[in-house]
């Protein structure tokens, strides 16, 4: 199982950033797949995450910012942010776990992780 993440980058606040992740090795159809944060000097937390038949679940934070999708034909999983703040700087991940989305606060429930793609939100 391989996660490559893309799309990250420099915006201002107020600002807009598509990511993307790019999923192989696997029928994607059957993980549950998610967006995960890891700000400077913080721990990794969960943003958004998708179901295998589409049912999304966001941090109350982005809610009405970040959309989450899936593409299970092409193996992307798209993350689109608006109205970026400062605190959404961080390096973003792409997850997988197979079944059932596990609770986002369970970091070590998710199986698979991608390298990472930086996002930095300035003034």
């Amino acid at each position: 199982v391989q996660l490559v993440e893309s799309g990250g980058g420099s915006v201002q606040v107020g600002g807009s950033l598509n990511l993307s992740c790019t999923a192989s090795g696997y029928t994607s159809e059957r993980y549950c797949m998610g967006w995960f944060r890891q700000p400077p000097g913080k721990k990794r937390e969960g943003v958004a995450a998708i179901t295998s038949d589409g049912k999304t679940s966001y941090k109350d934070s982005v809610k009405g910012r970040f959309t989450i999708a899936r593409d299970n034909a092409k193996n992307i999983l798209p993350l689109q942010m608006i109205s970026l703040k400062a605190e959404d700087t961080a390096m973003y991940y792409c997850a997988a776990t197979a079944g059932a989305c596990p609770p986002m606060r369970y970091i070590d429930l998710w199986s698979y992780w991608g390298q990472g793609t930086q996002v930095t939100v300035s003034s």
